[in-house]
């Protein structure tokens, strides 16, 4: 019986050994959304990480590349890890792999001091789409997920050496559907009926206001106001004298002498006198 278990002992500990040679260091790390106050931590088509500080120092060599895995979070225990660079897939992998791989820096590019905010926002380069020869590009999310990220520690070689744990699920944030928003004026809240009513008043008056102004200027232009009578003896037409002639009339002069009388000197110029 002891001969016939020394078999599946080393067999035991050759898969133990086997195991122990081929695991992960694990890094005592879990990525999250940026605890800090920002506008658009979260959006439709990415998301904000706080950016890990002094976290890779023990498990990572300057010639070591550390990448962020993407992956959507029912797909998380079913990940493997690329055996090197030529495996890893891209974003336009992830319909088909459940997962990418993005952000590939160097570990001098986490530093341990903390001078500012400091984030990584997954899914920020839109020119990915533009350039599809880049196939490590951080390109936007392309539905809502809800996804799970970690870091991953590879060497120059393209081998794993360290991983963080995943995240948290993140989920994007969605669109509402138009047709869903309600217009109904019966589910507003009171305060935002008064304040439409208000505003309907108010542009009411205003249009009133309009009205009148404008009735005023038009009458103004058909109806002009009477001038004073000091204004009317100098504006409009020309108001002249009336002159009369100095003709004797024809009855005074059938009363007049004959051969006697009144004698007038002969008018210089022909024509009567004026």
């Amino acid at each position: 019986m002891g001969q016939a278990g020394h078999p599946q002992l080393l067999l035991l500990l050759l898969c133990v050994g086997t195991h122990t040679g081929t695991s992960l260091d694990q890094i005592p790390y879990t990525p999250q959304i940026s605890p800090h106050t920002l506008e658009g931590k979260v959006t439709s088509a990415t998301f904000c990480l706080d950016q890990p500080r002094c976290v890779f120092t023990e498990y990572a060599s300057s010639t070591d590349t550390i990448w962020l895995v993407v992956a959507f979070s029912n797909a998380t225990k079913d990940f493997q890890y690329p055996k090197s660079t030529a495996e890893i897939p891209s974003y336009t992998k992830l319909t088909t792999s459940f997962y990418y791989m993005t952000l590939k820096l160097s570990p001098d590019l986490y530093p341990c001091e903390k001078k500012d905010i400091a984030i990584l926002r997954v899914g920020n380069d839109t020119s990915c789409f533009r350039n599809l020869s880049q196939e490590h590009c951080n390109a936007p999310l392309p539905v809502p997920g809800p996804y799970s990220v970690k870091f991953l520690v590879m060497d120059d070689n393209g081998q794993p050496k360290a991983e963080t744990r995943w995240s948290d699920p993140i989920t994007l944030n969605q669109g509402k559907d138009p047709r869903s928003i309600d217009t109904w004026p019966g589910r507003r809240s009171g305060c935002m009926i008064v304040i439409t009513s208000i505003l309907s008043i108010f542009t009411g008056l205003l249009v009133l206001a309009f009205f009148i102004t404008s009735t005023v200027q038009f009458s103004s232009l058909w109806w002009p106001e009477e001038l004073p009578p000091a204004e009317q003896l100098h504006v409009g037409s020309f108001i002249g004298k009336r002159y009369t002639t100095h003709h004797i009339p024809p009855s005074e002069a059938d009363t007049l002498p004959a051969g006697g009388g009144l004698h007038l000197p002969p008018c210089p110029c022909p024509g009567p006198v004026v």
